[in-house]
């Protein structure tokens, strides 16, 4: 299984349509968005999309109280907090926005999840604690380190992560 990780969009829906257009050739399976989508085009923009698709809020998001239901509308799967993706053979993906320390330090901690990803830093980010892997792919909007806009593809049965750098005003 492959699965899609971007983050911080910001409302940038030209630019999440660009990276997926750029995952539509990497074969993903799953695409996860980490929180900070910002507006109902770029909802649409993931639900537009070609394989399941799943998206957290992030503190960016709290304005866009119609943000549940028009991810459903579009057949995005959507949380507030943390959403759990399945990757097969028993196994579960943790995603959550990051601005809650308290959360995603408990998501690794705990040890349930094989995968933990997050966003809010706009930094790239690929750890392990245990048998817990943390990925953070970047931003596509204001991107920190490095200062490209980015997304991550996982193969989970390889347990191998591509950062993609995309070029600016993708």
């Amino acid at each position: 299984m492959r699965v899609a990780i971007v983050s911080d969009s910001h409302g940038h829906a030209a630019a999440l349509a660009g990276a997926l257009k750029v995952l539509s050739d990497q074969g993903c399976d799953a695409i996860v968005h980490c929180g900070d989508i910002s507006n109902r085009s770029s909802v649409e923009a993931l639900g537009a999309a070609a394989a399941e698709t799943y998206l957290v809020a992030g503190n960016m998001d709290r304005r866009y109280h119609d943000l549940p239901e028009h991810a459903r509308q579009v057949g995005v799967h959507f949380s507030p907090r943390c959403i759990e993706v399945p990757l097969g053979g028993g196994e579960h993906m943790a995603v959550t926005h990051g601005h809650d320390g308290r959360l995603l330090d408990e998501l690794v901690a705990g040890g349930q999840f094989a995968y933990v990803c997050h966003g809010h830093t706009h930094r790239r980010r690929d750890e392990r604690n245990g048998r817990v892997r943390i990925i953070c792919p970047g931003a596509l909007s204001h991107p920190r380190r490095p200062r490209r806009p980015g997304l991550a593809v996982l193969d989970v049965e390889a347990d191998e992560l591509t950062f993609i750098d995309l070029p600016r005003g993708h």
